[in-house]
Parts: structure tokens; sequence; C-alpha cells
């Protein structure tokens, strides 16, 4: 069976504006109240903001799972934006310098880094290290934002989902933010961070980073 994360706007908002689009198509569709959901090796019983429980949803051979609690689980944050009638899954910050969106950095990034490396909009460098030795890549580079450091974690932490990093850690909560992530030999990072002690309302942000 095909499990999708389908995006169903009655998931994300109670809003009278999410049902009245025209592009809805009345289905016939059943609630698989007998399908089990594994998360990280645990059991996960999807529910709703109030705390009521969700059953996934069964529609010719695929199913669909409720995803705004998916992402709540995961700590993957997801929005609906009304006027442009999309859903958004993930930090828009996470694809890289190179896109359009509004909230990706358009700022210098280090050289070394990959263009999918998380930075916010709203950055400003302060410091940038960078060294290329026996074809592996390494550089330290400080940034000042002022999103806050559990925002930021979530979008770490689904970056390190993305590169599928196996030894892991973290301690991320409003005042303190701490990630280590390693893939063997070939890919290492470690981010910290804290309150800029100079500057009010604002985080100071370090990264170190290594790879082929």
């Amino acid at each position: 069976m095909v499990i999708s994360a389908a995006v169903f706007g009655m998931v994300l908002t109670g809003s009278a504006g999410v049902y009245a689009g025209s592009n809805l198509e009345q289905i016939k569709a059943y609630l698989n109240n007998g399908l089990k959901i594994e998360l990280n090796g645990s059991a996960y019983t999807p529910v709703d903001g109030n705390g009521a429980k969700q059953a996934p949803i069964t529609y010719k051979g695929s199913t669909y799972l409720p995803v705004r609690s998916i992402a709540d689980a995961l700590n993957v944050p997801v929005t609906y934006d009304a006027g442009s009638n999309k859903v958004k899954i993930g930090s828009s910050s996470s694809t890289g310098g190179g896109g359009t969106d509004s909230n990706v950095y358009t700022g210098q990034r280090p050289k070394y880094l990959p263009a999918d490396f998380p930075i916010p909009k709203d950055a400003k460098m302060k410091e940038t290290v960078e060294n290329n030795r026996d074809n592996k890549k390494s550089l330290y580079f400080v940034y000042e934002t002022q999103n806050g450091l559990d925002s930021l974690g979530v979008s770490y932490k689904a970056y390190f989902q993305t590169k599928e990093l196996t030894d892991t850690s973290e301690d991320v909560s409003s005042t303190t933010l701490t990630m280590v992530g390693k893939k063997g030999d070939d890919f290492a990072v470690t981010i910290t961070g804290a309150p800029d002690r100079d500057k009010d309302g604002y985080n100071e942000i370090t990264v170190v980073w290594s790879g082929k």
C-alpha cells in the first residue's frame, strides 16, 4: 500500500475559506481505522489540535495521512497560505541561496557551503574561515539573526533528516541551540547558537562544517 502525506485543507485549518475553493472534488473514500503507524520505531496515533484521534484515509489503493499531525510529529513546520491556496511544508530557507522564495537568504554564502544548507533570510555574516585540504573541504562561520533558536532547530533538524545523518545529537530550546550530525568520514556539521550578548533580540549562530 502506498502511503502518501496528503494535503487536506480540513487538516490544516478550520476556516470556511479553505472549503470554498472551486477546485474541490467530491470523492468516496474510507477512514482506515485499522492502519497502525510507527514513527521512529514507536507506535504513533495522529491527532488534531484538540487531541482527537485522526484516522488515515484510504482512496483508490493509496492511504493519506493528515499532514499537520505528521509534520508536527516530525518537527517539520507546515503552514497554509490562504491567499495563494498553497501548503508549505518545511523551512523555506532549506532551498538554499539560489531560489526566489521571499524567505531565502540571498546574501553572500561561504564558498564551500552546500547550496541546500539553510540560512535564514535576515542572517548577517560576522566571520567566515574556509579550508580545502586533501580533497576535503571545511569551514567555520558565524552569523546573527532575529530568528528564534527553537525555529532554527526545526529547520536544521529537517536538514539533518534530508542528509540521512546516522550519528546525531541535539539540544534545542528558546535559549540554546546545539546540534551535531555526522555521516561516516564524508560529512560532519556542528551548529551552536545562543542569544547575542551585544544585540538584544538577536541570536548568534556558529556553524562548523566539513565534507567532500
